[in-house]
């Protein structure tokens, strides 16, 4: 294989067979199968109480925020919700939605500190960026998608994905706690893979062969200085008995281009019918975002996406969101 740059192989992610029977359970849901409240969590008033207590507690015991655990607060009602949360992400659907934090009652500083504290009831927080970067503002910067430009800094619409896809170590679970959402648009979606892996193995059993081999990734200059600009490793995966997915069509689509290697007609047939299939209504849920909710997404069994998005011109109105990542194994560092 001729390259322009480097790549880098993920050892940890090499090639498996694919089954060749049809993966089962909660999570291969279509929105047909949904229960209406599938997923759906609420913060009930005891888990209200004690989220004033911990911004009373706060204000009065001021904190940085990377510093604060659950273990300082008497978080009674707010563990079960949570636990509750990590059922339906491990034993449900996938996906959950937590409802809510009270944004006109605190700042949105407040409102943040309290879901670093509810987050840590699911999983570790690890970083989002080489640089160590733990909480990111998910905000329209006005800057189009590229080579060194995620896409959840633009107002652009994205393809069903996977958090972190081109890098070594992906988080397990992700977190997006909305503030504001957006003028018009920004709808986000969650998919089940196991229910497009059950599709393709019915109807194209030799495309889903290709998916469990390697694709290119564009890395995103997410990495230390000298190190391959391209990552190698499959999009499905069989890890213990679980599928494992890994996916970004936009940084795959880049990383061909990046390593100067042209994707052959079986690959670029292999991904496409998968986005083909991901879009299709039948299998993509949508949500429309309420400030105050929080979105937890398997980040290795559904995909998830939003729209593009208008924005308000006032900069406090504009869409806001704070997102976590959640991983358990490994070290917090970027690459685990």
């Amino acid at each position: 294989m001729s390259k322009a740059v480097d790549i880098l192989r993920d050892n940890s992610h090499a090639p498996t067979a694919p089954q060749t029977q049809p993966l089962s359970g909660p999570i291969t849901w279509k929105v047909g199968t949904l229960e209406p409240d599938a997923g759906f969590v609420v913060l009930d008033e005891n888990c209200q109480l004690e989220i004033e207590k911990i911004v009373n507690k706060l204000r009065d015991n001021p904190l940085p925020l990377l510093h604060l655990k659950p273990e300082f607060f008497q978080l009674e009602s707010c563990r079960q919700a949570m636990k509750n949360a990590k059922y339906e992400l491990e034993e449900g659907p996938g996906f959950v939605i937590i409802d809510k934090l009270p944004v006109d009652k605190f700042s949105k500083a407040e409102m943040t500190a309290v879901y670093w504290v509810l987050m840590q009831l699911v999983g570790r927080p690890v970083a989002q960026s080489w640089d160590g970067k733990m909480i990111y503002d998910v905000r329209d910067k006005g800057k189009r998608a590229g080579n060194g430009v995620r896409p959840d800094v633009t107002a652009e619409g994205q393809n069903f994905h996977t958090d972190n896809s081109f890098n070594l170590c992906p988080p397990h679970y992700v977190g997006l706690l909305c503030l504001r959402p957006a003028k018009q648009g920004g709808i986000s979606s969650v998919v089940s893979f196991y229910s497009v892996y059950n599709e393709m193995l019915e109807h194209h059993p030799e495309l889903l062969r290709r998916l469990h081999d390697d694709f290119l990734f564009d890395r995103q200059r997410e990495h230390a200085p000298g190190e391959p600009k391209v990552l190698q490793h499959p999009l499905f995966q069989h890890v213990n008995g679980k599928l494992v997915c890994r996916l970004s069509y936009y940084q795959v689509k880049n990383g061909y281009q990046l390593a100067g290697v042209e994707m052959d007609e079986l690959s670029h047939q292999a991904i496409s019918t998968l986005e083909e299939i991901m879009n299709g209504e039948t299998f993509s849920k949508e949500f429309y975002f309420e400030p105050g909710q929080i979105q937890i997404v398997d980040n290795t069994r559904c995909g998830h996406r939003r729209t593009g998005f208008v924005d308000y011109d006032d900069e406090d109105m504009k869409r806001h969101l704070v997102r976590l990542w959640l991983r358990d194994s490994g070290q917090p560092f970027y690459n685990g």
